[in-house]
């Protein structure tokens, strides 16, 4: 082997070896890390990923998730041209087509239904990734349709909507200034690696760590001084009583509370009754520790809190849970103040950047007026208040009852019909309709269902204004030729906004414009300019304020102050909502005796996320199997050992997977991990079994029972 060969082999990049790392970033999870990657390209194919050293989001790291980068954008199933359904939907039938050809389809497809129904009957969806969507939103307005919708009606969203109601914006944990972090469903070693990273450093200098999890994980291992195992979707309850125990004694900051905190004592009256009486019996704590949390929380009195937003939201009390961890934050003054939670301005994407854009200006402009409700607002008041977006898990109920409109056409981006409760009613949706588009990657069990099929292009394919905390920002640019023919989704936003000659310059103007005069124009920095930098750059000052400044100045809710009791939804009592954050008992109403076990999904694994990489063959390998994990007493008790086949069944069906008997979770929970096509656990879920406040569906709280179940 000659020493070029040698160098080639080795992957070193030079002008003998042909090879050249050029800078992109990761889309395969959400906006909150989109990790900087060093792409090493040789004859315009990628053949290696490693992290951007110096990025501000990873450092040079990547998880299992960026490292697939390679073998995810060219898996064997890519779309590659623009497709339309010849079979019957859902047989996967397909020829390919042009893009003209494909355009006019659509507007041939979304008009007609706007002429016979009107155009509240078309629904524009947004699932993964999800840097589309404010061209989405306007594309669906210029139609003349109020039903945007996104999966974040069931990812986040509840978690926000519950800052709204309290303070009017989200805060996040000053933790590096805490003496206390209240991890309540902590797990970054799983699902945001730089936090664990964070976090261990932090540890190692005196922070102390309260860890909240139904599951025992790598958090609770590695990080807490004291963890708390509750029953699933009983967070609530067990906030309330750690509540209890500070007020009475006295273990709070009064003059704060009695300045800055709403609705107090209703507040205090009403946890007074989660207790040493019946606390264990609700939460499956023991009161000792209600107590040894509550003393802690006492002896660091700086508290800073994350309180994730899907296991606490995936419940029917699951917005209220969210609001009762928050409450503890303001009664014992750690709001707006240093070590605490401190209110930060979301730039882009729900990412608090330290910097104010236009971004909401852009996004309601053009939202159309004297039109239906979207979908959802009927259902779900508080989500329609706060939102004004399509809440889509009542999407394939409004589809197939017509109630209180018809709804019979869907144009989507990335649409993932398996994340929906009951998925199976959400494909007979789908099969029902007049028409639908679903654009994605990869020919998904859900682009099966559509009459017309677009191929998108990957983070690596296409360029993207991302900024990061701290006040920098990046344009990246294509690193590599467009796989096939494929477009990107604000090309496509944009394109079918000419194609159809809707009401709207500024949209058809495209995304760069969008980016530059509605962001970029207020810093006095270019699209041109970003995208010359090899790393994210600085763009703006990062805004900050003093202890207690916004309080003082007055929150963005109705009193000014931190809600413990919603002003919102104190003056709409037609909603049949509750004002205080008040507890319910988070399971389905299916009978325990016949279902004795809690069946629980939405967990992560390192190796993937939702369904995104179980057909990359080496992330598959690292959990190959839909596998449930079972306590081992439980296991016992059934017989069955690691590897066996159990039947986990509901009122609506019964799903086959493989047992791990594990002590990571508590008896009677059966927590599967979910996007196995084979073992689909939405589908055994009930798709009416939402919260009421959010909307969001209870991934983690449906009654089910448990078999040995024979075969391979």
């Amino acid at each position: 082997m000659t020493e070029l060969e040698r160098r080639i082999k080795a992957k070193i990049p030079g002008p003998d070896t042909g090879i050249e790392v050029r800078h992109t970033m990761c889309d395969i999870c959400s906006p909150g890390m989109h990790c900087g990657i060093n792409a090493y390209i040789k004859d315009g194919k990628v053949i290696k990923i490693e992290g951007i050293d110096g990025h501000p989001s990873n450092d040079g790291r990547l998880c299992t998730k960026g490292m697939a980068n390679r073998e995810y954008i060219y898996r064997e199933d890519r779309i590659k041209t623009p497709l339309k359904r010849v079979g019957k939907r859902g047989e996967g039938r397909f020829e390919p087509i042009s893009w003209d050809e494909a355009y006019a389809e659509i507007a041939k497809g979304l008009n007609r239904c706007k002429e016979t129904y009107g155009a509240e009957s078309v629904a524009f969806y947004s699932g993964y990734s999800k840097w589309y969507r404010q061209m989405l939103r306007r594309l669906a307005y210029a139609f003349g349709s109020p039903n945007y919708g996104c999966e974040s009606s069931a990812c986040y969203t509840a978690a926000f909507m519950a800052w709204k109601v309290a303070a009017g914006e989200q805060g996040n944990p000053d933790m590096g200034n805490s003496d206390l972090f209240l991890g309540w469903a902590f797990n970054p070693f799983y699902s945001s690696y730089m936090g664990a990273h964070n976090a261990m450093e932090l540890k190692e200098k005196g922070l102390k760590f309260l860890i909240v999890d139904t599951r025992r994980t790598p958090a609770t291992e590695k990080l807490a001084d004291l963890f708390l195992q509750p029953k699933t979707g009983t967070d609530g309850a067990l906030a309330h009583a750690i509540a209890n125990v500070l007020i009475e004694n006295d273990w709070i900051d009064r003059p704060y509370i009695d300045r800055y905190v709403y609705g107090f004592e209703e507040y205090a009256e009403y946890v007074r009754q989660f207790n040493e009486g019946n606390i264990e019996s609700i939460t499956g704590v023991p009161y000792p520790q209600v107590v040894a949390a509550a003393r802690l929380i006492h002896e660091n009195p700086r508290m800073s809190c994350n309180e994730s937003s899907a296991p606490l939201c995936h419940h029917r009390n699951g917005l209220q849970n969210y609001r009762s961890v928050m409450a503890l934050l303001a009664i014992t003054g750690n709001f707006d103040r240093t070590g605490g939670q401190k209110l930060s301005v979301h730039s882009y994407m729900h990412v608090p950047c330290g910097f104010e854009t236009r971004e909401n200006q852009y996004l309601y402009e053009t939202r159309p007026g004297d039109v239906k409700e979207p979908v959802g607002a009927e259902r779900f008041p508080l989500w329609n208040y706060l939102e004004g977006e399509m809440q889509a898990m009542d999407m394939p109920r409004q589809i197939l009852e017509g109630k209180p409109y018809p709804l019979r056409a869907v144009f989507a981006l990335g649409l993932n019909g398996r994340m929906f409760p009951d998925s199976g009613r959400m494909f007979k949706a789908l099969e029902s309709l007049d028409f639908f588009v679903d654009t994605d990657l990869f020919m998904t069990d859900t682009a099966m269902w559509a009459d017309i099929v677009l191929p998108a292009c990957s983070s690596f394919e296409r360029g993207e204004f991302k900024p990061y905390p701290g006040g920098v920002a990046w344009y990246t640019s294509p690193v590599i030729e467009r796989i096939g023919e494929a477009r990107s989704d604000v090309e496509i936003c944009t394109e079918l906004a000419r194609v159809m000659d809707l009401p709207d310059e500024v949209l058809k103007n495209g995304y760069e414009y969008f980016i530059q005069h509605y962001i970029l124009d207020d810093f006095g920095v270019t699209v041109e300019e970003l995208k010359k930098a090899d790393l994210p750059v600085r763009i703006a000052e990062v805004s900050t304020h003093g202890d207690l400044e916004l309080l003082e100045k007055g929150l963005n809710t109705p009193t000014g102050k931190f809600e413990l009791k919603s002003a919102i939804i104190e003056q709409h009592p037609e909603w049949g909502l509750e004002p205080l954050p008040t507890y319910k008992e988070p399971l389905d109403d299916a009978d325990p005796e016949a279902y004795p076990f809690v069946f629980t999904s939405g967990s992560r694994i390192p190796g993937a996320i939702h369904s995104r990489l179980h057909k990359v063959p080496r992330n598959r390998s690292l959990q190959p199997e839909p596998t449930a994990d079972m306590n081992q007493a439980d296991c016992d008790r059934l017989g069955v050992k690691e590897g066996d086949w159990i039947e986990i069944s509901t009122a609506r069906g019964a799903i086959r997977v493989k047992v791990h008997p594990t002590l990571s979770v508590p008896e009677k929970l059966v927590n599967l991990f979910h996007g196995y096509s084979e073992a689909d656990a939405e589908s055994i879920m009930d798709g009416d079994h939402l919260d009421p406040y959010s909307g969001f569906p209870a991934y983690r709280s449906t009654r089910c029972a448990v078999r040995k179940a024979g075969g391979n």
